[in-house]
């Protein structure tokens, strides 16, 4: 097979025996066997048009080191896809003014105009801000960046809600790395519309950065623990932490789908963009909903 391979600046020819030993090797796996840390290179066979690619636009919290490289592997699942992101400065989740006032829209706007530039096909808010600030807030943002770009927005956490709803899920299980008092404006907001946090986990934790840190072994501890109490789905609600990975694991260990924020960010941006997001295949049950 002949074709290109695209870095972050330019691209090179390559030729790939693909009977060696007799065993096939598809487009798909050659993809994911380049990937090289952030920078998401990908294969493309000659043939593949270039005019049907996706390209996904995601905001960022500037803290954030979790969200970039799961959401680029989640991209490379879908052939002519891709991940383009764009930051704006957020470093403390909690309910002071001076943090809640990083996701004031002028400055995501801003972030998203960047983006715009790109012509990436779809815009999408990878945090979960509007766990705490309330969903209308996401509501409004998605309204006001299409409004500003003209393209089509989404939210990781409007994904999660209307993936609850198309599943049916009422008995909801919370897992963050936040403090007390986030945790708890999150839990009253989806009492609000009906959802019921039959179990939830924490740990208290406030400096955006250091979410990351926590290791994936002590977030399925946290899903088992919570999974006792027999929710019809798991969240990991935070877009910085390394869950989207575990799905497959945990969903076979535990029976429960697991709804994590990384993933529903990508679930949203595809349908927004007009795609399939079952095309993505080995990161959980929630891509196959619709």
């Amino acid at each position: 097979m002949i074709g290109h391979i695209f870095t972050e600046n330019d691209f090179v020819d390559y030729s790939v025996n693909t009977n060696v030993d007799n065993r096939s090797t598809t487009a798909s796996s050659l993809a994911l066997g380049i990937v090289r840390g952030h920078v998401g290179w990908r294969a493309v066979a000659l043939g593949e048009s270039m005019s049907h690619s996706l390209r996904l636009g995601v905001l960022t919290p500037s803290s954030n080191t979790a969200l970039e490289p799961l959401t680029s592997t989640l991209a490379m699942a879908v052939p002519g896809c891709s991940a383009h992101f764009s930051r704006f400065k957020v470093t403390e989740i909690a309910l002071s003014d001076s943090a809640l006032g990083q996701f004031d829209d002028g400055k995501v706007l801003a972030a998203a105009e960047l983006l715009a530039d790109a012509k990436v096909d779809v815009i999408t808010w990878s945090g979960t801000a509007a766990g705490w600030l309330g969903f209308d807030s996401d509501r409004r943002l998605v309204e006001r960046i299409h409004e500003r770009t003209g393209i089509p927005a989404s939210t990781a956490v409007l994904a999660l809600n209307e993936l609850l709803a198309l599943g049916g899920v009422k008995r909801l299980a919370l897992v963050t790395p936040y403090t007390g008092d986030v945790q708890q404006r999150i839990i009253d907001n989806y009492q609000a519309v009906g959802v019921e946090i039959v179990a939830e986990r924490h740990l208290g934790i406030c400096v955006n950065h250091d979410f990351a840190l926590v290791e994936p072994g002590e977030l399925q501890r946290l899903m088992r623990e919570v999974a006792r109490a027999q929710p019809q789905a798991i969240t990991t609600y935070c877009t910085n932490l390394r869950a989207a990975a575990l799905a497959e694991s945990v969903e076979a260990e535990l029976g429960i789908p697991l709804l994590d924020t990384v993933s529903t960010a990508v679930w949203g941006a595809m349908r927004a963009a007009g795609a399939d997001p079952a095309q993505v295949r080995g990161w959980g049950r929630l891509f196959s909903w619709r």
